[in-house]
């Protein structure tokens, strides 16, 4: 089985709680970062029960956001998984329609905000056994503007192209055996209207 490219857009209400559980979102963002793993694999990195793990892997992909990946050792009894896209998107105007979908959309929205923020203090929490090289190139910025919001949605999407760009180039290299100083980067941009 191969990965789909490019990001699987969710646009239901099922997929998007299937997702906007916990342990869920979880397991998703750890095997995108292994690309492929077996539930033992990803028990270890979340600390909870293979069986566990097993049942919510299975749930992920009930709903096609992840799939079965060829077998990755001789074990024939282990089963591997792998993401069916690149990732997903999620975007507000799919969920608009309904006030049920309103709330399933903003409770995914803050589990997946809360989850990035833990990801993000972890990070400050481990900063100094990062080298000066890594910590200098880490960016961590606000900037507040004075925009329309179609010209917040150029910027969002010229921001999106700029990552998948690079998202692009690291991919390639990898796949190019040039593995020497690359690390897994989490990249997180908000851009979002506020009054003073």
């Amino acid at each position: 089985m191969t990965t789909a490219k490019g990001s699987r857009s969710i646009t239901d209400v099922g997929t998007l709680k299937a997702l906007a559980h916990p342990l869920r979102m979880r397991l998703y963002r750890a095997l995108c970062v292994a690309d492929r793993a077996t539930a033992s694999h990803l028990a270890d990195q979340v600390d909870e029960a293979v069986s566990l793990v097993s049942y919510h892997l299975r749930k992920l992909a009930e709903h096609g956001l992840i799939e079965e990946a060829e077998p990755q050792s001789a074990d024939g009894r282990e089963r591997w998984w792998q993401p069916s896209s690149e990732g997903v998107s999620i975007r507000d105007k799919d969920f608009r329609d309904a006030p049920e979908k309103v709330v399933a959309h903003t409770a995914a929205a803050r589990l997946f905000h809360d989850q990035r923020a833990d990801l993000y203090r972890r990070h400050l929490d481990e900063r100094s056994t990062w080298s000066h090289e890594w910590n200098a190139a880490a960016g961590d910025s606000e900037s507040l503007l004075r925009l329309t919001a179609s010209e917040l949605d150029a910027l969002r999407a010229e921001l999106d192209a700029l990552a998948r760009k690079y998202d692009e180039l690291g991919r390639a290299a990898v796949a190019a055996g040039d593995t020497e100083g690359r690390e897994h980067v989490a990249l997180h941009v908000y851009g979002f209207p506020f009054r003073a």
